[in-house]
């Protein structure tokens, strides 16, 4: 099936409470799923069309503030518009889930896969000091796979999280082994796992408010300072990555997503001629694998960093590497997708590789 033909049938089957979205292309597939199949008959799960991306963001907070499991899904500019309430979910510590499957850009753009949402994602784009836990499939099998494992993590962390795929991984179709069936919560179960939701007066339980808004700037700082501890906590223990071929590579390349795949293809194909290259995929954007990538600098001779955009996740890789060895970005942009070729062909020019006529 397709990878947004996973996420959908992933959700009703990891006890999803909730899916609120707005078509848009490459990713609407998922809310046409999830119609399809009609878990409110099966599994209560409910599904609904909202007006717009901004209510379905705020669909997603409503919900999530009652401690639900609640999910929804959009495209580059629709995700743009969800920040608002994004920024309000991290401020208020709401757990939620939103899929990305990117397009080209900026503005409208084009619905050409892309992955030029990565500042979008992983640097907060709404306002104020917070962060959102990526997640950055590149098969799949990892569309389906991501998605309890984003819940968990939300849940755990009260943290929104984001699956950040692009139009290529949405689109294409592979062999998927979707999650077993998993219960929906019970509403005494919220009640114990979700002490901080806001669920109404039940017996002696006070009434929570949930929301993002302090007038005070001393307790605002105390909440930020809260925050960012956090974070720190994130960091320390959520980091996920996969290494190809690393072990005794003279040449990394750092690659998520889509483009991780056509990397491989490309390492294939330059470790036939004998030159050794590696593979960093992170799997996880953030929290960013600094730390490993740092060590990966001190063994090989550079770093490329391939990414479907103009360079955006490179500023990571080069606060990674601080200096260490030479770090160089190849991209393509507009919803072009480069081929495994034309990354060989940027390696050996950045490198100064003989690697075509090796």
């Amino acid at each position: 099936m397709k990878g947004n033909e996973a996420i959908a049938h992933a959700a009703i089957r990891c006890g999803c409470d909730g899916y609120f979205g707005y078509p848009i292309t490459p990713q609407s597939e998922i809310l046409e799923t999830l119609a399809a199949e009609k878990p409110w008959e099966t599994t209560g799960m409910v599904v609904l069309q909202a007006e717009s991306e901004v209510a379905s963001i705020n669909m997603i907070y409503g919900g999530g503030g009652a401690g639900k499991r609640v999910m929804t899904s959009s495209s580059s500019p629709g995700v743009a518009l969800m920040q608002e309430g994004i920024a309000y979910m991290a401020g208020a510590e709401v757990p939620g889930l939103i899929v990305n499957v990117q397009r080209g850009g900026p503005g409208l753009g084009t619905i050409q896969p892309s992955q030029g949402d990565y500042f979008q994602a992983t640097r907060g784009g709404g306002n104020g000091d917070y962060y959102v836990l990526v997640l950055a499939p590149s098969s799949v099998q990892e569309m389906a796979d991501f998605v309890d494992l984003a819940f968990e993590l939300s849940f755990k962390y009260r943290i929104p999280a984001m699956i950040l795929s692009d139009g290529v991984v949405g689109q294409v179709m592979e062999k998927v082994v979707l999650p077993p069936f998993k219960p929906r919560r019970t509403e005494e179960e919220i009640l114990r796992e979700c002490p901080w939701a806001s669920t109404g007066r039940k017996g002696n339980r006070p009434i929570n408010v949930i929301t993002s808004l302090e007038l005070k700037p001393e307790a605002m700082e105390k909440h930020n300072l809260h925050l960012q501890e956090k974070y720190k906590t994130i960091r320390a223990n959520e980091v996920r990555y996969e290494e190809i071929q690393t072990e005794d590579a003279e040449y990394l390349i750092v690659a998520f997503g889509s483009a991780a795949r056509i990397a491989q293809k490309a390492i294939s194909d330059l470790r036939s001629k004998g030159i050794r290259v590696g593979l960093l995929r992170p799997i996880t954007l953030w929290p960013f694998p600094t730390e490993r990538i740092q060590q990966l600098s001190e063994q090989v001779k550079g770093i490329l960093s391939f990414e479907i955009n103009a360079g955006q996740m490179v500023e990571d890789v080069r606060l990674a590497v601080e200096g260490r060895c030479p770090v160089a970005h190849y991209g393509k942009m507009g919803g072009i997708v480069p081929t495994p070729d034309e990354l060989i062909q940027a390696l050996a020019k950045d490198f100064q590789i003989n690697a075509l006529n090796s």
